[in-house]
């Protein structure tokens, strides 16, 4: 049986928040050094909640799905698809701090090829989650190499961590990139280095 929680409601008419979320966010309030009591906290832990639900909402999207509908008809098209510095915003799963940044994603056709907003919308499953960078470009890059079946993929993201820029080492600007290759981008030296001309150009 599903365990029913307690909720608290703004009087916005939105989804309501379990209590012991915002009880949750109330107590790192204190623990910070602040009273959320004070009027402009008052309705912090409900923002928060809700906030929390929204960048998350990746868990409730199955980025497969956006891979189903394909398209044979490409009048022959044997070349390379980029899609070059999709935005994006995640959240480290270590400290919960932001990522942000871009992605390049590239495919080299099989037999047919997807809608391009669809490949933007498989980086958002994975990204609207807890996430560590490495594992984000691996889970794009294996999920269009999956169920695309294409001949290869190239997933490059350029990113800035919010967990290195606002606490501990304290370094801003400093931009971290990861690569996944499969398939011929992998294995054929020359297709490597002709998708990651065409990211840099």
């Amino acid at each position: 049986m599903a365990c029913e929680l307690e909720t608290e409601t703004v009087g916005d008419g939105k989804e309501p928040v379990p209590a012991e979320v915002s009880e949750a966010i109330r107590t790192l309030i204190r623990w910070s050094g602040d009273a959320p009591e004070r009027e402009g906290l008052v309705e912090t832990p409900e923002r928060v909640a809700r906030a929390w639900r929204e960048y998350c909402r990746g868990y409730g999207d199955d980025p497969a799905y956006h891979l189903s509908r394909i398209f044979h008809e490409v009048g022959g098209y044997d070349d390379v698809v980029l899609l070059k510095g999709i935005p994006f915003q995640s959240h480290c799963e270590h400290h919960m701090a932001p990522i942000v940044g871009q992605a390049h994603i590239a495919y080299l056709p099989g037999d047919y090829v997807v809608g391009i907003s669809k490949l933007a919308r498989v980086l958002h499953a994975f990204a609207n989650r807890l996430q560590v960078q490495e594992r984000l470009t691996s889970e794009v890059a294996n999920c269009i190499w999956d169920h695309l079946k294409p001949q290869g993929v190239a997933v490059v993201i350029e990113a800035t961590h919010g967990c290195m820029t606002g606490r501990g080492v304290r370094t801003p600007g400093v931009i971290m990139k990861t690569s996944r290759m499969l398939g011929v981008f992998r294995d054929d030296e020359k297709s490597r280095e002709e998708v990651l001309k065409l990211i840099a150009s």
